[in-house]
């Protein structure tokens, strides 16, 4: 049998930062962070920056399939990564790429509205991107994109439970929610200063708890996502790549600047080499 010498890549299907600290520019360099060589499809073309979107343009179905189609037909794609597709009509064309290509993992961000509120996902294209999630490996909402998806509200700990096997209902292969929008909680609680995602994949649960950061990050979850597709990439099993996804976005955001004027602050994609020992 002949071996395939080409290393496995990632591939994002997102939408572009002008700002290069969201979308395809978070999710490129979270690859390159981790090894791993990206390759991109860009599904939207938007003037942001930290303060704010501005503008959206979004290109043809067609030509977002054939930039799928073109990494394909060249590279080994090891695991798509999808965030911000904006209207059904794109995410029709990247079901029918899944299909056609059929990814070992497809790692779903969706993305519906930005750091900033910009709305990016047409209103009436949510029962096409709940399709989409019947193609995912992992789905990776936050608490208001959960609440979307479910139409109903997420206002605790016992609510996110539910939600995640409501979530799981829509056919993923797994969830992992993320609670940074959860309410802090009593102060006495002992997990009232931290953050609580969790994960489930029908058969396994699992809470992954961190210390609250006070910091509002651009791009956090674009990269959560990213990280946890390079996981993949590298051999790591889903519980497994998104344990060291989590503590990799901790770090990015404990090292975040602000290189803008906005108060949302970019995350430090390459922390784990600047932190190194020399």
């Amino acid at each position: 049998m002949t071996i395939d010498p080409r290393p496995l890549c990632a591939l994002t299907i997102a939408g572009s930062d002008s700002g290069g600290g969201a979308g395809i520019q978070a999710d490129l360099k979270t690859f390159a962070a981790h090894g791993v060589h990206g390759l991109c499809a860009i599904a939207a073309l938007t003037a942001q920056n930290t303060r704010g979107v501005s503008a959206v343009h979004v290109p043809p179905a067609g030509f977002l399939r054939a930039q799928i189609d073109a990494c394909f037909d060249d590279f080994r794609v090891g695991v798509i990564k999808i965030g911000m597709l904006a209207n059904a009509e794109l995410i029709d064309a990247v079901i029918d790429a899944i299909e056609a290509h059929e990814p070992a993992f497809v790692v779903l961000d969706p993305v519906m509205v930005a750091t900033s509120g910009a709305r990016l996902l047409d209103a009436d294209a949510l029962d096409a991107l709940r399709r989409l999630i019947a193609h995912a490996s992992l789905i990776t909402p936050n608490i208001p994109e959960a609440e979307w998806l479910l139409a109903e509200t997420i206002a605790d700990d016992a609510a996110a439970e539910r939600a995640m096997d409501a979530l799981l209902a829509l056919g993923a292969g797994a969830v992992l929610l993320k609670g940074a929008h959860l309410p802090a909680g009593d102060p006495g609680d002992a997990h009232a200063a931290e953050v609580t995602d969790r994960f489930s994949d029908g058969r396994e649960r699992i809470a992954f708890r961190n210390p609250r950061l006070p910091i509002e990050g651009h791009g956090s979850g674009c990269t959560l996502a990213s990280a946890i597709a390079a996981q993949c990439v590298l051999g790591k099993t889903l519980p497994q790549a998104c344990a060291d996804a989590i503590t990799y976005v901790a770090g990015a955001l404990a090292h975040s600047t602000r290189p803008g004027r906005g108060d949302a602050r970019v995350l430090a994609h390459f922390w784990r080499m600047a932190c190194a020992p020399r």
